[in-house]
Parts: structure tokens; sequence; C-alpha cells
């Protein structure tokens, strides 16, 4: 049987938005990633919402038929002060969701604050700061960083889901979360922030204790 975690996958990461909808497509192979394609597509210049919609739909079909994707990895529903406006974003994520379905690709769906923390290891994270760590991972040159953060956002909700892919199924000895474990193994020190430390980052720190858990449980 072949280990699910060494499969090829592509992954179409989608940041919902009614003027701008960043888009991210991933391929992995077990552990190693790369950038397919990232952006952002704009419709802010054409008029009415459903036009729009449209627009988003057609593009988001023609993505997957170019490169058919794994699955689609989407930001779930947040909450804002504006109804009129989170009315307008759940317009957005059902059209990615539709376009999804329509091509039978496998829809994931991940918070804002599991996004973060899978990228920063904060949840309370800046968009700015989702970026430079994205820029960091990926080994992304400054002059092909995108202006607009839609295309980081869906970005990192891309590599969320690609974090994912390789978590084994259950923390090793004994630990109650993955946190602890890597504390244990002193990969991830208690109340220390990475920038006082100079240390890799919470992220990568805890991935290398993921590994280190994935080795044991061959043995």
């Amino acid at each position: 049987m072949i280990d699910s975690v060494r499969k090829e996958h592509i992954i179409l990461g989608i940041d919902p938005g009614t003027l701008f909808m960043g888009y991210a497509l991933l391929r992995s192979v077990g552990q190693q990633v790369e950038i397919l394609d990232f952006g952002v597509m704009d419709v802010h210049k054409i008029e009415g919402q459903y036009p729009r919609l449209q627009k988003e739909f057609f593009f988001l079909q023609d993505l997957i038929d170019r490169y058919h994707p794994s699955c689609l990895a989407i930001e779930t529903q947040f909450v804002d002060k504006n109804p009129q406006t989170m009315i307008k974003i759940v317009h957005a994520q059902g059209v990615a969701i539709a376009a999804a379905l329509s091509k039978d690709v496998p829809i994931y769906e991940y918070s804002p604050m599991k996004i973060k923390m899978a990228i920063t290891g904060n949840g309370h994270s800046s968009k700015e700061q989702v970026a430079g760590m994205l820029q960091r991972f990926l080994h992304i040159p400054d002059e092909q960083m995108p202006k607009k953060l839609d295309a980081t956002d869906a970005l990192g909700i891309a590599y969320c889901h690609f974090l994912q892919l390789g978590l084994p199924v259950s923390p090793a000895g004994g630990a109650k979360d993955w946190k602890t474990y890597a504390q244990r193994k002193g990969l991830v020190e208690k109340n220390t922030s990475s920038a006082a430390t100079g240390k890799l980052s919470p992220n990568a720190q805890l991935m290398a204790a993921l590994q280190s858990a994935k080795k044991s449980t061959k043995k």
C-alpha cells in the first residue's frame, strides 16, 4: 500500500472576495512543496455583484481544468461587523465551492485562526506576518511577492492544507497534543517567542517534531 503522505498533491487555495479573489496552487510530494501559480483575480471593474461572481466562477473552473488540483482549500466564514460585507464574502465562498463541486474536486475548510497558527505559530498574526513567513518557507524572491495580500492569504490557505497532509494520526509519547510533544522534545520553548530566541519559528519547530514522531512510529 502506497503511503498517502508520499503521493503527489496539487492544492488549490482560495481567498474568496467580491472585488479581489486570491488564488494559489501548490504541488507537494511528501514534505517537498513548490508553487505552481499564485496571484489575484481582479473583478472590481466589473459592474454588479453577480457578474463579478460569474467571472470568478469561470476563472476557477479554468484553473481547475488547467492544473487538475487534488483538492480545494478555502477559508471558513468569518464574522464581520458589517453584515452586508459578510454576506458578500459568503457568496464568494459559495461560488468557489460550487466551482470545485462542478469539477468533483474535494473541499477542505480552515478557520482564519488555524491558518495563521499553522503558518506563524500565532493565531492572531497579521496578514503581513503570514506573508513574510510564507516568503521564507517557500523561498519567494522579493520581486515575485505580490502587492496585494489576497494572493499570500490564498497561499497561506494552501500551505496550511499542505501541512495537514504530513501530520501523523496522533501524538507520540502520550502527549495530549503536538505542541506538548514538541515541548517535551525541546523543539519548542515554553513561553518563549522565536523572535526573542532567534531560533526556528514555532511552525518549523513543530514540523521537526512531527517528522521525529513519524520516524519513531515506523520503528
